[in-house]
């Protein structure tokens, strides 16, 4: 089944096209990758997709509710949720805090008793689930901030799928880690889809083809082409963007 539909997404600034009519989909239960070289309208695309930026054309929708004009918060009602390259936690505050912040948040309880909200066992038992499914329920007093990268990456993730998403969309998890550090990224990421599908953009091309099922090549605001794994390692256009003579395809990539 379809999730997410893109149709002819646009974004202009000035006389700059950032993203030319760009078309996709993702399907549920689905690892979606988008990849491309650094200028190629990635980060343009994916603050289009979380409504950081009103587009100038095109549609997006989510099973099927029109999220194309909604504001970022009423995406995440829809079920969009998005981990940003600059990981969003309360440093000042421990982890279960910062978990039992999120879970609160999307409960629709008011902030006005915050301080009771380890008091409520619901609260508190959805937090600790959050823990449990990130590895980091040994961390539950340690103040965020105090963490090494790869944890506080894992802990983004999880304020992140506290809103219970249908999709999560993860904006260079790998971004800054050692070799175990995304491994641990990586085996966390196959577990999340068996709840919700995921929308990567990552740099990390063994992660990629690791965890993909399809993968679309973003190449000057533009789907150069999209397919599995394999069918992406054996694209000639592909290869010929990541050897670094992207220049050759500027002419096929515009017309």
């Amino acid at each position: 089944m379809t999730l997410l539909v893109a149709h002819q997404l646009v974004k202009r600034f000035g006389a700059l096209l950032a993203t030319d009519h760009v078309s996709f989909a993702v399907n549920a239960g689905e690892i979606h990758a988008l990849i491309g070289p650094n200028g190629a309208g990635k980060s343009t695309l994916v603050n289009l997709i979380s409504g950081l930026l009103p587009a100038d054309g095109g549609t997006l929708s989510l099973d099927g509710v029109d999220l194309t004009h909604l504001a970022p918060h009423r995406r995440v009602a829809a079920g969009l949720s998005r981990c940003f390259q600059v990981t969003s936690i309360f440093p000042r505050q421990t982890v279960g805090e910062n978990l039992l912040l999120a879970v609160q948040a999307h409960a629709g309880s008011s902030f006005r008793f915050v301080k009771r909200r380890e008091t409520d066992h619901a609260l508190l038992a959805a937090a600790q689930a959050l823990a449990q499914r990130v590895t980091l329920a040994g961390e539950w007093d340690r103040v965020a901030g105090t963490l090494p990268h790869g944890a506080q990456r894992k802990l983004d993730v999880a304020l992140a799928i506290a809103a219970r998403p249908k999709l999560l969309l993860l904006d260079e998890p790998m971004a800054g880690m050692g070799p175990v550090e995304s491994a641990e990224m990586v085996e966390l990421i196959q577990r999340l889809r068996q709840d919700m599908a995921i929308l990567l953009i990552e740099h990390d091309m063994d992660a990629v083809f690791q965890l993909a099922d399809r993968i679309s090549v973003l190449v000057y605001g533009k789907v150069l082409t999209s397919g599995s794994a394999a069918e992406i390692q054996a694209d000639a256009q592909v290869q010929a963007v990541y050897l670094g003579t992207e220049s050759d395809l500027a002419d096929e990539v515009h017309t």
